[in-house]
């Protein structure tokens, strides 16, 4: 029996899935450079009672709900390798190991392999003196445990990281056009939700996982903190203004929020500070590329 396991002896890798819910054979791995990992698995119980006692009468299980939330540091050798499937909305198997030991020898292996999983909601900020950073929630049809590695796969882990020298913001017309740089900006996060359902049906076998993960309506929303130095984005509101905004993610790639408004604007005034404005917008439509 093994010494409990530190963070250190922790690591995340995924593939994208050809059939929904099946780990491809021989996969190749790719590694996510991950700062928080919440392995998670909801048997939704289901309680029944009964008269004649104050206790319950018998446990069943329901569906089935695996779920993962992942903070990691954008790799610059591939910075939307992973975030990119918010956008695509394939489903990825997704493995957390715990080992001890060198990787590559790995020993005292735990792995939960998540099976069907798409992202849910994807987060991306970026502040002064800091790295791109995402956090990543995924939902899922099954989780399957293991004391090894997944048979006949290779494991590769992406380098590098994107610091926030590396990304940019840009403001355009609302369909993406005419972009310049916008330079008084300091912190910028923005957030896709793609409101996924599990849908399960009634069949004799597997009742208790989903058969579909459709996504629903789609939101996307964010929010820039300014160096307070005009009246620009008061004025946009007042204006009723629609334009575009284009974070860079590093490298060539970026995502592009068209048909963007402002849906608050402050400017708080503190004693002893300097005035920033935070401004929130909510887009019609994204690329991630």
């Amino acid at each position: 029996m093994p010494e409990t396991y530190g963070a250190h002896e922790c690591r995340v890798y995924f593939v994208q899935e050809t059939t929904y819910g099946q780990t491809p054979a021989n996969p190749t791995m790719l590694g996510i450079n991950a700062e928080n990992v919440d392995a998670g698995l909801d048997p939704s119980l289901i309680e029944v009672r009964g008269i004649g006692s104050r206790d319950l009468a018998a446990l069943k299980r329901g569906l089935r709900k695996p779920t993962l939330k992942i903070s990691h540091i954008l790799p610059s050798e591939a910075p939307i390798g992973f975030i990119q499937h918010a956008q695509t909305l394939n489903s990825l198997s997704v493995q957390v190991l715990w080992y001890k030991g060198l990787f590559a020898s790995a020993t005292d292996i735990i792995s939960l392999l998540y099976k069907g999983m798409r992202i849910d909601k994807l987060t991306v900020e970026c502040s002064i003196e800091d790295y791109v950073k995402a956090t990543v929630e995924l939902i899922g049809q099954d989780v399957a445990t293991s004391t090894s590695k997944i048979s006949g796969a290779t494991y590769s882990d992406y380098a590098g990281a994107v610091p926030y020298a590396d990304s940019f913001v840009q403001r355009g017309a609302g369909d993406g056009s005419s972009l310049t740089d916008v330079t008084r900006v300091t912190d910028w996060k923005f957030t896709i939700e793609n409101n996924l359902k599990p849908v399960p049906v009634i069949r004799s076998t597997s009742g208790y996982l989903l058969k579909y993960l459709p996504a629903r309506h789609r939101n996307l929303s964010g929010e820039l903190t300014f160096e307070f130095e005009d009246k620009s984005e008061f004025e946009d509101v007042i204006n009723d203004a629609e334009f575009s905004l284009k974070f860079g993610l590093g490298g060539t790639n970026s995502a592009l929020f068209k048909y963007c408004k402002w849906e608050n604007v402050t400017a708080p005034s503190k004693v002893e500070d300097l005035v920033s404005l935070k401004a929130k917008f909510v887009a019609r439509d994204v690329v991630i590329s």
